[in-house]
């Protein structure tokens, strides 16, 4: 999830009609562009089944990336989804249309069921360029639930659906290619982006940046050669010990604070963004502050 609220009039959320990048073989990647609201999108092919990761904000957005994967490909789909964060899946509906077999993690539908329709309410207020992408929307149920880790066998390719517990979400998973050395991070990872995290008191706490701090080691014992985060470009294995650093440094300044949470936010937010020169939405900073006061002091 990024927020459109930092930028005057952002560009519409809406899918690249950029051709999908090669980033090892036989696995693409549709980039976000650094547009708010858009996500990477992974298509990964094997000679049986493809698989989709993530599918963009909406139906328009789904059915442009179902179009992508059937440019690469004829085989039957997998849909899988790095989190329940509308621009991430709300598209799902269309692969479900479509026959696609959909598997989620367990902690991602339940936490689909519980707050699915509060943030689809919420993004909706966001404007019309992304109340529009939202038109439509049907939940649907997954084929398949697993609970830390599921293997795809897609013929010439494995994949391996992780998930390590409560983080950015309640229910991330990460999609990892062993073979190929290829991690999709979802928004666990963003580049050159602050860490987004959805810490909203008192509609949604589940988010513990202490515990995102052990994923992301979990992430770096992989030894991903290629990273795709959820925004941002996609790069290598740095990434991981960059997020990791500086939620670790957010921690560590609140920890050394005393005051008021907001006492705390004045002080620290100017700081903290003056250290990352370069990186975008810096309104997730505050947030990030809340989350590890309510950890810390709370």
């Amino acid at each position: 999830m990024t927020d459109t609220t930092a930028a005057e009039s952002p560009p519409p959320p809406v899918i690249s009609d950029a051709e999908p990048q090669e980033v090892a073989r036989n696995v693409y990647v549709i980039p976000d562009g650094r547009v708010p609201l858009v996500p990477n999108v992974g298509i990964v092919v094997g000679e049986r089944e493809a698989l989709v990761i993530d599918t963009g904000m909406g139906p328009a957005n789904g059915r442009r990336v179902l179009a992508k994967a059937r440019s690469l490909t004829d085989k039957p789909l997998v849909l899988t989804i790095t989190h329940f964060h509308p621009e991430h899946g709300y598209g799902a509906k269309v692969f479900a249309d479509a026959g696609a077999r959909i598997v989620y993690n367990r902690s991602q539908q339940d936490e689909l069921d519980a707050k699915g329709q509060a943030y689809l309410d919420m993004f909706r207020t966001f404007g019309d360029a992304v109340a529009e992408q939202l038109e439509g929307v049907d939940f649907v149920e997954p084929d398949e639930l697993y609970d830390d880790r599921m293997v795809l066998d897609l013929g010439d390719v494995t994949v391996e659906l992780l998930h390590f517990g409560l983080a950015h979400t309640r229910g991330d998973q990460v999609v990892f290619l062993p073979e190929e050395r290829v991690l999709f991070g979802g928004d666990l990872l963003e580049n050159r982006i602050f860490p987004i995290v959805p810490w909203f008191p008192p509609q949604d706490v589940d988010v513990s940046g202490s515990r995102w701090i052990e994923v992301l080691g979990r992430l770096e014992d992989l030894e991903p050669a290629v990273v795709v985060p959820g925004h941002g470009e996609v790069t290598g294995p740095a990434l991981i010990g960059q997020v990791r650093a500086y939620l670790e440094d957010v921690r560590n300044r609140v920890k050394s604070a005393s005051g008021t949470v907001e006492e705390v936010k004045a002080a620290l937010e100017p700081e903290i963004r003056a250290g990352y020169p370069g990186w975008d939405a810096p309104e997730w900073i505050g947030f990030a502050i809340e989350c590890f006061y309510a950890e810390l002091h709370g």
